[in-house]
């Protein structure tokens, strides 16, 4: 099982005149639900002592991480957001002690790569707790999902579309899912030979990974995100690529769509203005930005 450095990416050499970056999670994979639900929020409970407020750390969780525009978010900035919507609710912040998430901004903001090891990093030059915790969360994270998660299936019809980019275009994996987990997914269903290069955020940002591998090697019409993450929009967006939502809820039937149109349409010289209109509605419709704490109150 081969690891991805950043030279792989900054020496990226095309084969093809276009180049599609793909996320995983909750694209490629049907992972996002259970991995969140039985495994990241458990352990947030579990790790700061959030029992007395366990449906509001889970409504919470469930917002930032699977049902909002911050869907898709790496990790520590879920963690961060999840953190701050419980301390502006009355209902959490008044029936347990919350952590502070100042630290743990401070170092999502710091430009770095938002990873175990430049946490731990930070943790012990700052001799910050909250850091600290974040990374003995994390850590215990990787190994319960490791040890305790069912291997997720690739959504129907993912393969297939998958084999056929690899015919025309230069493809890479773009993805914030941590390469002890992400590696063990492409490999272990034979996924991994369709694309030239695995890039987890050890390697950078989504922004970062297409700067390195494709930014200055294809024109912007020629490049192509696909994601379930309003973080893959805005990426598409600021390099000025082409997106394609995997809409969350409605997996099997965008990749369908992007079998039966989407390829072909990007393959024709780009998304037109239109097209990419009507992709980008449909998708921000299913995640709002408010939590329904709020809306209903």
């Amino acid at each position: 099982m081969k690891e991805f450095t950043k030279d792989d990416l900054i020496n990226f050499l095309p084969r093809f005149e276009t180049f599609v970056g793909i996320d995983s999670d909750g694209c490629v994979f049907d992972t996002m639900e259970a991995k969140q639900k039985d495994h990241f929020h458990p352990a947030i409970i579990r790790h700061w002592g959030l029992e007395a407020i366990e449906p509001q750390v889970r409504a919470a969780a469930e917002f930032t991480y699977l049902y909002s525009t911050y869907r898709g978010l790496n990790r520590f900035l879920g963690l961060c957001k999840t953190f701050e919507l419980l301390n502006d609710w009355p209902e959490a912040r008044d029936h347990a002690k919350l952590p502070d998430p100042t630290d743990l901004h401070v170092y999502c903001d710091s430009g770095l790569p938002l990873s175990n090891a430049t946490l731990k990093a930070e943790a012990e030059r700052t001799g910050s707790q909250l850091l600290a915790e974040a990374h003995a969360w994390s850590v215990e994270l990787n190994a319960d999902i490791d040890q305790n998660m069912p291997d997720p299936p690739p959504f129907h019809g993912v393969e297939k579309a998958l084999a056929r980019i690899q015919k025309t275009s230069d493809a890479i994996v773009i993805s914030q899912t941590q390469a002890v987990a992400l590696l063990k997914d492409w490999y272990r269903d034979d996924l991994a030979k369709y694309v030239s290069v695995i890039a987890g955020p050890e390697l950078g940002s989504k922004i970062d990974h297409f700067t390195m591998s494709a930014v200055d090697r294809y024109p912007a019409n020629a490049i192509l995100m696909m994601g379930d993450a309003p973080g893959d929009m805005a990426t598409a967006q600021a390099i000025g690529c082409n997106f394609f939502p995997i809409n969350p809820g409605k997996e099997i039937e965008s990749w369908q769509r992007f079998m039966d149109e989407g390829y072909d349409a990007f393959l024709a010289g780009g998304f037109s203005e239109e097209y990419q209109k009507t992709l980008i509605r449909e998708f921000k419709a299913l995640l709002p930005g408010t939590p329904p704490w709020k809306r209903n109150s």
